[in-house]
């Protein structure tokens, strides 16, 4: 058996360490021209995408979008959608209409929401947070209060006689 020189061994050590960490994580969501189905998590935010909506949280506040939310060419996006700015400890008061708007790189989303407040009669920026792909998300106190809505679509057969 032929014996390597120690540096050709510590060469191909590091070769060999440098393609398994290039191969183990992924820095790109699959988007097809929408945001990535699941969850998204940061700091203080957490974003979980359906298919039929998406829900936002940014720290003890949330809000929705109804339908998948599109990406341009550059994986921006700019939707409406509703905010309700005192939602805990007690939800408080009518959501309200918010934008949200931000950009995907990778397996990680730049958020902002623009919220009007017809209530107070002002307008309420949060962000921009920054959430990861298949992260959960860190909001302390305030509880994630929903998961993913996806249908089940194609309806399962039935397994009796008709």
């Amino acid at each position: 058996m032929a014996r390597i020189p120690a540096h050709r061994f510590i060469l191909l050590a590091l070769c060999a360490v440098a393609l398994i960490a290039g191969c183990s994580s992924s820095t790109t969501v699959p988007s097809n021209g929408v945001l990535a189905m699941g969850t998204w998590g940061g700091d203080s935010a957490g974003l979980i995408v359906g298919d039929t909506s998406t829900h936002v949280h940014i720290k003890c506040t949330l809000g929705d979008v109804s339908g998948r939310v599109a990406l341009n060419s550059a994986g921006a996006f700019d939707v409406r959608g509703s905010y309700l700015l005192r939602a805990y400890p007690i939800a408080v008061g009518p959501p309200l209409p918010a934008r949200f708007t931000g950009v995907v790189s990778g397996d990680r989303a730049t958020l902002t929401v623009t919220v009007d407040d017809t209530v107070k009669r002002e307008t309420v920026v949060l962000g921009p947070v920054v959430v990861a792909f298949g992260k959960e998300p860190r909001l302390g106190p305030c509880p994630i209060c929903r998961r993913p809505m996806v249908s089940a679509w194609p309806l399962p057969a039935w397994s009796g006689a008709p």
